[in-house]
């Protein structure tokens, strides 16, 4: 792995913006019930760093092993309707903690519960953006978790890693904070591998990260470390630096905030995108693909053009008008992803066609493109 040259450590303190995301197994002490204690210290150091003059989004798990503790479940559920039911009991005791907890500190708190869905929706993404917005010009401190009462495999966000990272685009964080039960990122793992050794300071597109981080070991949370670099990779869209921590380290939120050497810091090394094909990127569902030639396959990455149907070899999936679909190359890459102006059917007979050949086809052209350039974005 190549060590950035650069930090952002000892900017923390005037970084005007963060998210902040707790998960399931810190929470809940790895599902032994809610750990008041050391959650209210947790919202000690936060409530200091907003009292800085940040802004400050908190991202919460815990809602499903809360309601499991307190209808006395000792294993995670199996079925949706069990996680659901649990998932209503546990979300009122949890923002109810979180309320009492942060008006202790004079801080008021505000519950917003998303689905995908929620973010895939343009009008939806932005109303929450600007709902978001004025929680914190209100001086509010947002919680946000996944809707695990409503929510279903289709439109999962599959864990609260990838939410916060969402978020982080969504409202510009300078800073996400995922904190774990590990000290941060290692070379493997260390409850296995005694030789591993920490990772203070990578590049969020090192290809390396991917070989060295594994899957989940919880009995709660659905992310592992894969999830938390995947995370940093997307909150790296909008310009956001991620620091995984253990969130067992003493003061660890307020040793972070002084810019000291804690966890492991993920650099964004592109520049940000813009809202709107962070809006793009961040659609994590898809309804089908297309094949592009090698020729495509140059303008889209080299040239920042539109795709025409002339450069597509073949589609894949069940989509209409207005769907999010994957541009592939012939090898299966993903190149890049965006909203299709033509139906699967109504792609698959103009492919390899000329633009002004799709109204002698069709017998109607609604675009000439399969899709325009400002409703695509490019892979990392």
């Amino acid at each position: 792995m190549n060590k950035p040259d650069i930090s952002i450590r000892s900017q923390l303190k005037k970084a005007e913006c963060w998210v902040i995301k707790i998960g399931s197994a810190l929470l809940t002490d790895n599902g032994k019930g809610l750990d008041e204690i050391r959650l209210a210290d947790w919202i000690e150091q936060i409530a200091a760093i907003k009292s800085s003059g940040a802004d400050v989004v908190l991202v919460s798990s815990g809602a499903v092993a809360v309601g499991m503790s307190q209808l006395g479940i000792e294993h995670r559920p199996g079925t949706v309707h069990e996680l659901q039911a649990a998932a209503a009991v546990g979300q009122a005791g949890l923002v109810n903690i979180y309320q009492q907890n942060f008006r202790t500190h004079g801080v008021n708190t505000a519950q917003i519960l998303l689905t995908h869905d929620d973010l895939s929706n343009r009008k939806r993404y932005l109303n929450a953006r600007a709902t978001v917005a004025q929680l914190l010009k209100m001086g509010v401190i947002p919680i946000v978790n996944e809707n695990d009462t409503v929510v279903t495999d289709e439109i999962r966000f599959g864990d609260n890693d990838t939410l916060a990272a969402l978020v982080s685009n969504l409202i510009g964080a300078e800073v996400l904070v995922i904190l774990t039960d590990q000290d941060g990122l290692y070379t493997a793992d260390p409850r296995v591998n005694p030789e591993a050794t920490f990772v203070d300071r990578v590049w969020a597109d090192d290809s390396a990260l991917d070989s060295i981080a594994g899957g989940s070991h919880g009995a709660l949370g659905r992310g592992g470390m894969i999830t938390k670099i995947q995370a940093a990779r997307t909150a790296a869209r909008s310009g956001t630096t991620t620091l995984i921590a253990g969130g067992r380290i003493p003061q660890v939120l307020s040793c972070i905030h002084r810019g000291e050497e804690v966890g492991t810091e993920l650099v964004p090394k592109t520049d940000p995108m813009t809202s709107r094909k962070l809006w793009l990127a961040g659609h994590l569902q898809t309804r089908g693909t297309l094949i592009l030639d090698e020729g495509a396959v140059g303008v889209l990455t080299r040239g920042g053009k539109s795709l025409l149907p002339v450069g597509v070899k073949s589609v894949e999936g069940a989509f209409v008008r207005g769907d999010m679909v994957v541009c592939r190359d012939e090898s299966g890459r993903e190149i890049a992803r965006g909203i299709v102006n033509y139906s699967q059917e109504e792609s698959c007979k103009i492919i390899g066609l000329a633009s002004d050949l799709i109204t002698d086809r069709l017998g109607y052209s609604a675009e000439p493109e399969l899709i325009h350039r400002d409703n695509m974005t490019l892979a990392v």
